[in-house]
């Protein structure tokens, strides 16, 4: 139920790189109005990360999980009816608010259900579903959407077939339970001990019969009231730390990735293939995403965290300086290209598990907001930059510059303490971090 909606999120963060050669003929769009588009999605996903941040360390991730996906869908529904470029810019925005409260509550709420030995596969799974198969699959999607339909308007069909989906996601999230960890820190053991009891039955409706005690005890809160949630607390001692090298670390894999999805289509076209031809070249690059997101998930059960990103990083500057040194052999660039988007994902995917292992329960909302949002305006911001280079100086100098974030990157993930196999932080006190 959380997985299915990820998916869906995926092909929605590919829709401006797949609707922009489309837009630049049928409204006479520049690249640069085609990146501000992008610009305001993920400016957009990071505010809708820190708010949800805020929000669901108080009161929790199961509502915000709902809300999320409307806004999501309402600002699709926007952009597929949009008269003019405004419209469209505002709906992007709404889109990106809702996306990025999403990707926050999936990674918090698949964290916080599973146990240490299961949670590395389980937050993984959520990239292999987004960044994987979504992010794979996208390119095949905007094909058969544009052979379905044609003419100047064709791609309204695809930002409206994406509203679609979200109204009977929307009908089954209604039955996933709030965490337990959140539960218990919020004095509410009576329900935390509820909805283990699902999980352990499998019965996410209806009444318990005879529910076992997992928890004991009155939790460190007064029962009904809000956790008392300090977000500055990610801000203060050793918190900080991990949060400024996590986010140092996420914006560099972050500009990466989507430089890559924003521009590599339009690049295509513009080097003369035609459209079709260069969503496919573009398909065919991001099966690297799904194979990248299952080795991630395979392995955040085997490996530690900072071996794994640390590995990311050589394999993604290496292939960041091979297609620089071979832009002018399209099989290389496609090969390299498949590497380039394996490393990215690998990398992404383990972020996306180490940041909720980095916080105690009372800020894990916020402190891994504050990571993805960064990552998010790094996003939105860099492909401005990335498309200016590529401008100057082609693919030989985009990716040199995208390949130098991945050395970035590896020496930032060198500092923060090592999470595999440890159990997540409950009850440690902020005012001490």
């Amino acid at each position: 139920m959380v997985l299915i909606g990820i998916w869906f999120d995926a092909l929605e963060q590919n829709a401006v790189g797949l609707t922009g050669p489309v837009l630049q003929e049928s409204w006479g769009l520049g690249g640069a109005e085609i990146g501000f588009l992008n610009t305001m999605t993920f400016t957009a996903t990071a505010l809708g990360r820190l708010l949800t941040g805020v929000i669901i360390d108080r009161f929790g991730r199961r509502k915000m999980l709902m809300i999320n996906l409307l806004v999501f869908a309402g600002g699709s529904l926007i952009c597929a009816l949009a008269p003019n470029y405004a419209v469209l810019a505002a709906g992007r925005f709404i889109v990106g608010f809702g996306l990025g409260g999403e990707i926050s509550v999936a990674v918090i709420m698949m964290a916080e259900f599973f146990a240490a030995r299961h949670r590395g596969t389980a937050v993984g799974l959520i990239n292999v579903t987004s960044a994987g198969l979504g992010n794979m699959l996208a390119p095949l999607f905007g094909i058969l959407v544009f052979s379905v339909f044609d003419g100047p308007d064709k791609w309204r069909w695809l930002f409206g077939l994406l509203f679609l989906p979200c109204v009977l996601i929307m009908f089954f999230r209604r039955y996933v339970p709030e965490t337990p960890r959140f539960l218990a820190a919020s004095g509410r053991i009576e329900e935390a001990n509820v909805v283990i009891n699902r999980l352990a039955r499998g019965q996410l409706s209806g009444p318990i019969d005879n529910p076992e005690q997992y928890l004991t005890g009155t939790g460190a809160q007064e029962p009904g009231k809000p956790p008392r949630s300090d977000w500055r607390g990610v801000l203060r001692g050793r918190l900080l730390r991990r949060t400024v090298l996590l986010t140092v670390a996420v914006c560099m894999s972050y500009a990466a990735q989507i430089s890559m999805l924003t521009l590599m289509p339009t690049i295509l076209v513009a080097s003369g293939h035609d459209l079709t031809s260069s969503l496919s070249f573009t398909l065919l690059m991001q099966t690297g995403s799904l194979v990248g997101a299952i080795a991630a998930a395979f392995g955040a059960s085997r490996l530690p965290r900072k071996k794994v990103l640390t590995g990311g990083a050589v394999l993604g500057c290496v292939a960041g300086l091979s297609i620089a040194v071979f832009s002018d052999s399209l099989p290389l660039v496609l090969a390299f290209g498949f590497l380039f988007n394996f490393s990215v994902i690998i990398v992404n995917t383990t972020i996306w598990l180490f940041a909720p292992e980095l916080y105690p329960t009372r800020v894990r909302g916020m402190g891994t907001s504050i990571i993805l949002a960064m990552g998010s305006l790094s996003g939105g911001l860099f492909p401005l930059v990335a498309g200016f280079v590529f401008d100057l100086s082609g693919l030989t100098g985009m990716f040199t510059m995208l390949a130098v974030l991945f050395v970035i990157l590896g020496i930032a993930v060198q500092f923060p303490p090592e999470t595999f196999g440890k159990p997540m932080e409950e009850d440690e006190q902020i005012a001490h971090a």
